[in-house]
């Protein structure tokens, strides 16, 4: 579908409706609204036209891998529907940094101007201690297409990764990508924004420590969050298999996280909410509680086309009820 023009633009015509009073500036770029698709959907950069088509203001590739790898063995997918939520143990399924490069060079030549992230991970076999290598080769292949990187230390899924939160492994994984985005920079040019994707599972004691790491290196930014390993509360009979829980569960949790975070990172650091999206009040919660951006994945597994005109309705019409103005003014309006 992304490759045929006609159809992406009809189906812009169809779902691609967000609202002038939906548009903000973060991160040096600009957003047609909060709403983008998280990563993991289109983890190889395939389908970016076709996405932005139906409606999301901006979409984040990956996982991606310097290297490619083919993943957890399947069956690695699945569903919850009694929980509206998901099971993954994908494990970065990915064609690799060079591959996803060629892609969204396509895109980008095809005329996408839309904002796209990219979403970093290290392959299954590189050990914990050369993470921070992983992540610097994948950006160095990655950076001329990408409009923002992120570090996704979050996922359940390869073993180890979450080892990345510890405060040292953390502050060379930030201080090397900083580094090597100041050096992938035109003279003049300011580096691209580096984001830092938590998982929502650390103890507060282990979140304060993880933030302490982040305020000490090159981030402008953090994602909030991933995939829980928690299970309390599910209902559903596939509840039992393995990998990382997303959807409608998760909302409560990243609530807290971005309520919390807001009081304690810098004000200029974006917070992009992700984790229980299904609808226009869970987008103005989150933005009410600080969040700059959010993104969505199951929801839009469960909601169909449909889905992200159907927020930024809702979204208009909250902005009516609460007398007008812009999604912008919203934006941390709950403190």
């Amino acid at each position: 579908m992304s490759h045929a023009p006609r159809l992406c633009r009809a189906l812009a015509s169809l779902f691609a409706s967000a609202h002038p009073a939906l548009a903000l500036e973060r991160l040096g770029l600009r957003f047609a609204s909060p709403l983008g698709l998280a990563a993991g959907f289109d983890k190889d950069g395939v389908a970016v036209p076709a996405l932005l088509a139906l409606g999301f203001s901006y979409v984040e590739v990956g996982t991606v891998t310097p290297r490619p790898q083919p993943g957890n063995p399947r069956p690695r997918v699945f569903r919850l529907p009694a929980d509206d939520a998901l099971i993954n143990a994908m494990g970065f399924p990915s064609a690799g940094a060079a591959q996803v490069s060629r892609h969204l060079a396509h895109w980008r030549g095809r005329g996408v101007r839309a904002p796209i992230g990219v979403n970093l991970g290290k392959n299954r076999e590189t050990p914990i201690e050369q993470a921070w290598r992983d992540y610097v080769r994948a950006l160095e292949l990655l950076y001329p297409y990408g409009d923002y990187f992120v570090a996704n230390i979050s996922s359940p899924n390869t073993a180890g990764l979450r080892d990345l939160h510890a405060e040292g492994l953390l502050g060379e994984l930030g201080q090397a990508l900083a580094e090597r985005a100041r050096a992938l920079t035109p003279p003049g040019a300011r580096p691209k924004p580096l984001l830092l994707k938590l998982s929502p599972d650390l103890t507060p004691a282990q979140l304060d420590r993880t933030l302490a790491a982040a305020l000490s290196g090159g981030w402008s930014g953090l994602v909030l969050s991933n995939t829980t390993v928690e299970r309390e509360g599910l209902r559903d009979p596939n509840r039992r298999c393995p990998g990382g829980v997303s959807g409608r569960p998760l909302l409560p949790r990243t609530l807290a996280l971005v309520r919390a975070l807001r009081r304690s990172v810098p004000r200029d650091w974006v917070l992009v909410g992700v984790g229980g999206v299904f609808t226009a009040a869970d987008v103005w919660a989150l933005l009410c509680a600080g969040a700059d951006l959010v993104q969505a994945y199951t929801g839009f597994v469960y909601g169909g086309p449909a889905f992200a005109r159907a927020i930024h309705r809702g979204l208009v019409a909250l902005l009516t009820e609460h007398g007008g103005g812009t999604i912008d003014a919203v934006i941390g309006s709950e403190a």
